[in-house]
């Protein structure tokens, strides 16, 4: 498998640091409301390259944050009058909905920023002791020139970038050695959460926290570290220098990059009214929808998103869902079971669809060429299975498009749907068990109903229920 590794620019092959195992850090969202549609195209493409991974045969550890301290979350939080820990906790549970509507797989780890601060309180000291921080009035900065490799990510200059920063006025510059140096620690402010640390009473700067949790839970090296290309600078650029003075040792083999969404041809802005939630895309569309217009571009090109692109997703999705519902008809139906002979040519091409699909997807998670790849098989099997063919040759194909679907995160049997008989039923099971004081069952069911997205509500009329 090649990937495009951001660091050197050029595809190169991929070898993990341990044979068999995969270590993945994908920068998380910051959680002060509902995520928007920029920040789902990485955690789908990402989704996706794991999922390739994992089908490859690797072990993945995937590990994806939640920056849960942050200037925004506090913001919001003072508006509301409420604790930055209830703005976290409410939109870090609305965010992992979305990923389940999206069928993103939970990450092996979901760690916190506020839960790992005793780690970066570890790591500002190392740097501090290294001579690569300095303390200045409670505030810990990195020193950037004391990096010899700093700009190997993003390609910049530092002088460049110097001359650059005396045109602007930057609040607190006044404090630093040098206007390229970046923040690992700030002092508290009034209204603002803060941890005790020898430097000050204060919290993190963002750049650390990645480093961290990455550090933690993946190692001193990692074999890919991805994300939005808007994370490029200064973010992932901060992130291996710290990484990287802190141990010593090159932090990311491989760095991927997704680039931008943009709406109707226009950058995504609230300004401009064309900002889009998922929450609000979930109302109009099913998220397989979103999740397979996400991956018909290749994730390193500009992705353009419109109501007539989504609704070519919709029916695309509907194409393969047809065809694996005729699919799922024909193998279950009363049939010679075992593959005909004459069958075997067709069986051998099922498989050559599985060989073209890796092909494309080994080329740098080409995953719009894959897709290409699915709907050929679709082609495929709505002109040469029918009602002739065995039971044997139609689950095999199924299992075909399944397994190909699966590994893009697309469903291609579309979940059974809760019947409403089936819910009236078990209200009527429920009632009698409430008439007969077997209270222990009632509550079971409404439990039950729960998981099935019904919610109960007993009234002067009956028992009402309604789909969440």
């Amino acid at each position: 498998m090649k990937i495009f590794n951001t660091l050197s620019m050029k595809k190169e092959e991929f070898v993990p640091l341990e044979p068999g195992k995969v270590r993945m850090y994908v920068c998380g969202p910051t959680v002060y409301n509902y995520i928007h549609i920029g920040n789902a195209r990485p955690m789908i493409v990402f989704d996706t390259v794991r999922r390739y991974l994992e089908h490859k045969g690797y072990e993945v550890n995937y590990v994806s944050n939640f920056t849960d301290v942050d200037d925004k979350i506090i913001k919001a939080a003072n508006e509301e009058g409420v604790s930055s820990d209830v703005i976290s906790k409410r939109y870090i549970a609305e965010c992992k909905k979305d990923m389940e509507g999206m069928n993103v797989l939970p990450a092996t780890t979901h760690p916190l920023a506020t839960e790992e601060i005793d780690g970066m309180i570890d790591m500002i000291g190392t740097l501090i002791r290294k001579d690569y921080a300095y303390k200045k009035n409670g505030t810990v900065y990195f020193r950037t020139r004391s990096f010899p490799g700093y700009g190997k990510l993003s390609g910049k200059n530092l002088d460049d970038l110097r001359s650059g920063f005396r045109k602007i006025k930057v609040s607190g510059e006044e404090d630093k050695e040098d206007p390229l140096d970046f923040v690992l620690w700030k002092p508290k402010k009034e209204g603002e959460p803060a941890w005790e640390s020898p430097f000050s009473e204060g919290r993190p700067g963002w750049h650390i926290e990645c480093s961290v949790m990455s550090r933690k839970y993946l190692g001193e090296q990692i074999d890919i570290h991805a994300g939005g290309e808007d994370l490029i600078f200064p973010h992932h650029e901060n992130e291996i220098a710290q990484s990287e003075c802190c141990s010593g040792k090159q932090f990311a083999r491989y760095w991927m990059h997704n680039a931008f969404l943009n709406i109707d041809n226009k950058k995504m802005s609230k300004s401009l009214g064309n900002f889009f939630t998922v929450r609000e895309i979930a109302s109009r569309y099913d998220l397989q929808v979103l999740r397979l217009f996400m991956l018909s571009a290749h994730y390193r090109s500009p992705l353009n998103f419109s109501a007539e692109l989504m609704d070519a997703a919709a029916s695309s999705l509907d194409r393969i869902r047809r065809a694996a519902s005729r699919l799922s008809d024909l193998s279950g139906k009363a049939r010679p079971s075992e593959l005909l002979p004459e069958e075997t040519e067709k069986a051998e091409e099922l498989k050559g669809f599985i060989s073209r699909f890796d092909e494309k997807m080994d080329d740098d998670a080409n995953t719009a060429d894959a897709i290409s790849v699915v709907f050929d098989l679709v082609r495929f099997v709505n002109v040469e299975l029918g009602e002739e063919s065995s039971g044997a040759l139609a689950g095999l194909a199924l299992e075909t498009l399944t397994m190909l679907c699966g590994i893009l995160g697309i469903e291609a049997l579309k979940k059974e749907e809760v019947l409403d008989a089936d819910i009236e039923a078990l209200i009527e099971e429920r009632q009698e068990a409430r008439k007969s004081r077997n209270f222990a069952r009632a509550d079971e069911i409404r439990d039950q109903l729960k998981e099935m997205g019904i919610e109960l509500m007993d009234t002067k009329e009956g028992v009402k229920w309604t789909r969440k």
